[in-house]
């Protein structure tokens, strides 16, 4: 990934420092002289680093075609929050006793993946990480009552890099850019919030929550502290390898703190795939559902309810070892959409997203509680964001 930028201004000055990389991905085909088109790429993703409104994009830039799909494929695929805080120290601190024999047996497969991932020493000696990648994001396809539509015009999706730094589950920082869009989100440990071209900066309801996309293989101490109070289900086989399977439930009362006036979060759900021969992650799912109340619907309003349910599908790879601690490097995650109820016209969209890890560090120097301070602009009543809610 390239990582600075030259002068086009003048050829003497010193070369600009990118905040998000860019991947050599973008600048396939180009020739060694072709020199325009390599500044007009380079412009456009630093254009959308800069302030021009949320997303680089400007506020009123008109969310068309490609523009209102990529802007999809981002609250969606971007940055989903996992549905509930993740406790600390929980998957060592707890005590096996006093647990029904699902639980009990989640706990010694928890055990297992931390010591697959390094041990117990060596991840908590981890007090901040910093994680350096790339991404592909595309929508596959789109079914609207018994019509369905290829979405291959999309060709091999949009490519883009972010950034991300954490401190611990309820502190970090993401900043995404594809094909010059921009999204950024966070956690400062009291509110979890997001913005994007589409939207001012706003606040997502309840606790401050992790990133799901550290759970996917980054962070391996979050991971095994989410499916301590996991029950084991059962075992499937997951690419030619046996694995347990955890499942986790959101309580009733995380469900409510994510509810509004508008919108009901009605379950949610994960699931852990830990192979029997490693002991690591290597298939990470959630599902949820979420109903819109009657007359809420910005495209109409009847008095039906409408119903959202979003399943996302994480499989896990490329496991290796950064400072003592076993990292996946690589992964694709399976999205899918589904909208359905009385008085509404039910449709499917199935988007994906393929992922590679190019940089880990640990216990980053400097890392302070202003890196994860949240925009000025910040709105704090989220209750008209159904887009969000379905991003998680």
């Amino acid at each position: 990934m390239r990582k600075l930028c030259p002068n086009f201004d003048r050829e003497d000055a010193l070369e600009t420092v990118l905040e998000v990389p860019i991947p050599e991905e973008v600048f396939a085909g180009m020739g060694h002289g072709d020199g325009l088109r390599w500044q007009r790429t380079v412009a456009a993703w630093m254009k959308s680093t800069q302030a021009a409104g949320p997303g680089g994009l400007g506020p009123s830039a008109p969310l068309a075609g490609r523009n209102a799909e990529l802007q999809l494929l981002l609250n969606v695929v971007g940055a989903p929050l996992i549905p509930f805080p993740v406790p600390t120290d929980q998957a060592v601190s707890k005590s096996i006793k006093d647990c029904s024999i699902q639980a009990s047996t989640a706990k010694y497969i928890v055990q297992q993946y931390i010591a697959a991932t390094g041990g117990q020493q060596a991840l908590n000696a981890v007090n901040s990480m910093y994680a350096l990648g790339k991404v592909r994001m595309r929508s596959t396809e789109f079914h609207m009552g018994d019509e369905s539509v290829s979405a291959s015009r999309a060709g091999h999706g949009e490519i883009g890099g972010f950034v991300l730094w954490q401190k611990n589950p309820d502190l970090w920082y993401l900043e995404l850019i594809v094909s010059g869009c921009k999204m950024s989100a966070g956690s400062d440990g009291k509110v979890a919030w997001r913005q994007s071209a589409s939207e001012q900066s706003h606040a997502s309801r309840g606790p401050p929550r992790p990133l799901r996309r550290s759970l996917q293989g980054l962070d391996p101490k979050s991971t095994a502290n989410l499916f301590s109070d996991a029950v084991c289900i059962g075992e499937k086989v997951i690419n030619n390898e046996d694995c347990f399977i955890l499942k986790l439930e959101a309580n009733p009362t995380a469900l409510r703190a994510r509810s509004t006036a508008s919108f009901e979060i009605i379950h949610h759900t994960i699931w852990g795939y830990f192979s029997q021969r490693t002991g690591l992650l290597i298939q990470f799912e959630d599902s949820h559902l979420l109903r819109m109340k009657p007359g809420t619907c910005r495209r109409g309003g009847g008095n039906e309810s409408i119903f959202w349910e979003t399943t996302m599908e994480s499989v896990i790879d490329d496991y290796r070892y950064i400072d003592g601690i076993n990292i996946a490097h690589a992964g694709r995650t399976a999205i899918t959409l589904f909208r359905y109820g009385e008085g509404s016209a039910n449709h499917k969209r199935k988007m994906e997203e393929s992922w590679s890890i190019e940089e880990v560090d640990f216990n980053i120097q400097g890392l302070s509680l202003e890196s994860f301070l949240p925009p000025a602009d910040l709105k704090k009543d989220s209750d008209g964001d159904d887009g969000g809610a379905m991003g998680g």
